[in-house]
């Protein structure tokens, strides 16, 4: 049996439903986007201005491209990670200490200890170049100039002769030494590398003995108790915290690596 619907009650629907089209129009209409209306012209051009300034904004973006790995080879970021990855491990917080963290300090100081360095840059080859002083080659000879300094003063002279001797220049004397203008930029930076990450090595030896003692002290005093299902690393790394705090070690291993770059 099929129920009848009151009038009232069918006004009442009506009603409403013309009030809810109505506003829920309104709604849609008001937030319709407006879609932008773009075009792309390729057009010729009689100023070589042009072209060069183009070909300048194409070397650009290549430049912006390989700037995190230009930062991690030409500068002392490779050294701090190091040291910090090794510290994070000599710990047990390898779960504990996000790996952002590391990478933010090892980043933020490098701009610390890069800062002289950076102006020199801008003071002597990016200022003039955005003046119009001098030409872009001669920008990028400039700019390298303070940059392979200080990658010399870090290097070995041991890793250099290494790719020099590898390069087989022969124009290179081992015996008379070796200056920085003899040294090219596709042998000074792999050994700067190699030197960073030597120094870093042997930073993160000495950081690891401390925790290796604590680890050995808490492990043969759980063995006497007997106490051999419990892992020593759940022990330790509360000692290794509070000894770390104790020292002020933070404080110690910053210090340690900005005096390190001489």
């Amino acid at each position: 049996m099929i129920k009848m619907i009151n009038p009232k009650k069918k006004l009442i629907i009506g009603f409403f439903t013309i009030i809810m089209v109505v506003a829920f129009g309104s709604v849609i209409e008001a937030q319709t986007p407006t879609v932008p209306e773009f075009s792309f012209q390729i057009s010729g051009s009689e100023d070589p201005r042009n072209l060069s300034s183009s070909i300048e904004l194409l070397i650009l973006f290549t430049v912006l491209s390989l700037l995190p790995s230009i930062i991690i080879m030409m500068t002392s970021f490779t050294r701090i990670i190091v040291i910090l990855s090794l510290l994070k491990s000599a710990m047990g917080t390898q779960q504990t200490l996000p790996s952002q963290v590391i990478i933010g300090l090892a980043l933020f100081l490098t701009l610390f200890i890069m800062a002289p360095v950076g102006n020199v840059v801008y003071s002597d080859a990016l200022r003039p170049y955005f003046d119009e002083e001098i030409t872009q080659s001669e920008a990028i000879g400039t700019a390298m100039v303070p940059i392979r300094e200080f990658m010399f003063r870090q290097t070995r002279e041991k890793d250099i002769m290494l790719f020099m001797e590898l390069s087989q220049d022969e124009g290179f004397n081992q015996e008379e030494g070796i200056t920085l203008e003899e040294i090219p930029n596709t042998v000074l930076i792999p050994s700067f590398i190699i030197s960073e990450l030597k120094t870093g090595f042997q930073v993160g030896f000495l950081l690891f003995l401390p925790f290796i003692v604590i680890d050995m002290v808490v492990a043969s005093t759980l063995m006497s108790m007997g106490m051999m299902m419990l892992p020593p690393m759940m022990i330790s790394l509360p000692f290794k915290i509070l000894l770390f705090v104790l020292v002020d070690g933070w404080e110690m291993v910053v210090r340690s690596i900005v005096i390190g770059f001489n």
